[in-house]
């Protein structure tokens, strides 16, 4: 019987090749395949090691924990810049994978022994992430969205954070401020 990841993968075009590869290499180690986010995830006792991704420039495989990994070789890269736990090893053709099939193994050996040992990531905590001056400047101004920002969840507070000091120009952060205000004052999140 096939799986819905056998379903999804025998339609793939884009990185076809390069997806049996890595997941051979996964199924290798013993891992439990599931389709979660409509990819190839592989996990250990419930918990999710590694996915299969295809981009437009490159295949990757992502370790969840990938920031646990001792990357001797070093090739694992983070996915953005604000990314905290996943890493990944990226590819750009079946040449590659089957060039480092040894060390992807090695690593995916790691992360299920950091999986048995109950590691887990150390998140920045809120209040590590940098405040914009912006900011700053309209909570001193409307006391109330100071009060209205505490108010909410530390993931939320991180979500605007990171989308306040993602604009490189101070007039952009101040006009992003403005529109997320009535948003911060309701209570609710960037995505809410």
């Amino acid at each position: 019987m096939r799986s819905q990841s056998d379903f999804v993968i025998s339609r793939t075009t884009a990185w076809r090749e390069e997806t049996d590869a890595l997941r051979e290499i996964a199924l290798g180690c013993g891992l439990t395949e599931e389709l979660k986010w409509g990819k190839p995830c592989y996990s250990f006792a419930g918990s999710n090691v590694a996915i299969i991704q295809g981009f437009k420039e490159y295949c990757a495989l992502l370790f969840c924990k990938g920031a646990l990994l001792k990357d001797a070789a070093g090739i694992l890269v983070r996915p953005g810049e604000n990314t905290q736990a996943t890493r990944q090893a990226r590819f750009m053709n079946a040449r590659e994978i089957a060039e480092r099939a040894d060390l992807l193994k090695a690593y995916l050996r790691e992360a299920i022994a950091a999986e048995k040992a109950g590691a887990q990531v150390r998140y920045k905590e809120t209040a590590e992430f940098a405040v914009p001056e912006e900011l700053t400047a309209m909570m001193k101004k409307v006391p109330e969205l100071k009060k209205a920002f505490a108010a909410l969840t530390p993931g939320r507070q991180r979500g605007y954070l990171l989308y306040f000091a993602g604009a490189k120009q101070s007039a952009t952060r101040t006009a992003r401020i403005e529109k997320c205000r009535e948003r911060i004052l309701a209570g609710k999140g960037l995505q809410d």
